[in-house]
């Protein structure tokens, strides 16, 4: 997997161990925090680093 500044349903069912449906109820979850801060974003993807910071623990993969 290519190091990118989004990352996607697939990605983030790879990186967890989980499955499609929940990965993308995840970055749901997390783009609706970056609305709330004023954030733009895209359906389906979310900025990695963010993913990483809330659901890593910040740890990069």
């Amino acid at each position: 997997m290519e190091k990118t500044l989004f990352v996607t349903a697939q990605d983030v069912s790879e990186i967890m161990g989980i499955s499609i449906s929940k990965s993308y109820k995840i970055i749901s979850a997390l783009n609706k925090e970056l609305k709330e801060k004023g954030f733009y974003t895209i359906s389906g993807k979310v900025n990695r680093r963010y993913f990483e910071e809330k659901c890593l623990y910040g740890s990069a993969v």
